[in-house]
């Protein structure tokens, strides 16, 4: 049976840097990534066929979930290279460690490959990209101090004293934030990949492929989830609260 390890195992080494299983997983998905993109815009057509079609269908489904969430055609548009990418890189890294026989190649006893994301360095990162995104996104909408508002009161009022506390809770929860999307990541697909290696090792050959199908659908879940969080925290974060409010009492 294969074996279950929690952490990627190193390969070899660059100078100081240790290639993981993990790391060449990652680099093997932005290939395909960037692959997909050279064909797809290849030799772009006002009537698209083939990739072409399919990369604009996607971009087409992507941008207008976008669209529904920040009631903001305009804003979506801005916030979609960034978060298409998040999407892209996930549901890549998530797909390819179901293709058979990418857990079987090894290297010197070692799997070559094993999944990015199940990898805790990787969803971390990521979660550390999207608060840190969100929160350059915030100062370049508002201006520094006016997102800074959204976290501390510069007032010497009971009402500014409630504010700062308030904001002390924001500041609490964008750390939370950075361990909830990185654990939820993380926990999804390295269970999924626990379970794909011990029903194919229970009873192979046809049984497990339900649970394959059921994984294309939880890679699938968790990029939306992941990319569709961050779009509503962008959201938040480059909405002028303030202004709102004093708009709706006129």
């Amino acid at each position: 049976m294969e074996e279950i390890h929690l952490t990627a195992q190193t390969l070899f080494r660059l100078g100081p840097l240790p290639v993981t299983n993990s790391l060449i997983a990652t680099w093997l998905g932005m290939l395909v990534l960037a692959g997909f993109g050279f064909v797809a815009t290849r030799r772009l057509r006002l009537v698209p066929t083939g990739f072409q079609n399919a990369a604009e269908a996607i971009i087409e489904a992507l941008l207008g979930l976008m669209t529904q969430v920040t009631q903001d055609r305009a804003k979506a548009e801005r916030f979609f290279p960034f978060l298409a990418t998040f999407f892209a890189f996930i549901l890549t890294a998530n797909w390819l460690e179901l293709l058979p026989g990418f857990g079987s190649l090894t290297y010197a006893g070692t799997p070559l490959l094993r999944s990015a994301n199940t990898d805790l360095n990787t969803p971390l990162a990521l979660a550390l990209i999207s608060v840190i995104g969100t929160q350059i996104a915030g100062i370049a909408a508002l201006g520094f101090w006016r997102h800074a508002g959204h976290y501390l009161t510069f007032k010497p009022t009971l009402e500014g004293a409630i504010g700062t506390f308030v904001g002390l809770l924001h500041i609490i929860g964008e750390v939370a934030r950075v361990l909830s999307f990185s654990f939820r990541l993380f926990g999804n697909i390295f269970a999924g990949e626990v379970l794909l290696v011990v029903i194919s090792y229970l009873v192979p050959y046809l049984i497990p492929l339900p649970f394959y199908i059921m994984e294309l659908f939880v890679g699938l879940i968790q990029a939306l989830v992941f990319t569709m969080l961050t779009l509503v925290f962008l959201t938040a974060a480059t909405t002028d609260t303030h202004q709102e409010e004093g708009a709706a009492h006129t």
